[in-house]
């Protein structure tokens, strides 16, 4: 979608890179699957600390086909271990109503995976 393509553009020049390429791409990649689990509920096994605990089960509020991430940028937040992935995004909820620009931070975190020199990006829960 050409609109989608301006908005990311945007995003972009509004908010410059300062991750590398890799650990960007790996950020956005999370950042959309968490957003798209929250939104329509598909993958949220994925996330069990996020929708398993209790008094966490919200019923999903977007159809599939009604939903859309129109861009995404991943950004240093605070400190090199810290990130945001600001998502620009589109749906239908079940009441009917479309609104597109909906605008959604996810925090994340880097933290080691046990194995020598490898490290993972893991979400952190809102405050």
């Amino acid at each position: 979608m050409s609109g989608d393509r301006v908005v990311q553009q945007a995003l972009e020049a509004a908010w410059p890179a300062d991750l590398t390429p890799a650990d960007e791409q790996v950020l956005r990649t999370l950042g959309r699957a968490l957003l798209r689990a929250d939104a329509t509920g598909i993958g949220r096994a994925q996330w069990p600390v996020f929708f398993d605990a209790p008094g966490k089960a919200i019923a999903p509020a977007f159809a599939t086909a009604r939903f859309r991430i129109q861009a995404s940028v991943a950004r240093r937040n605070g400190s090199p271990d810290k990130a945001v992935v600001h998502l620009v995004w589109a749906g239908t909820d079940r009441g009917g109503t479309y609104t597109d620009l909906r605008i959604t931070d996810l925090h994340f975190a880097r933290t080691a995976s046990g194995q020598k020199g490898v490290s993972t990006w893991t979400p952190q829960p809102s405050t």
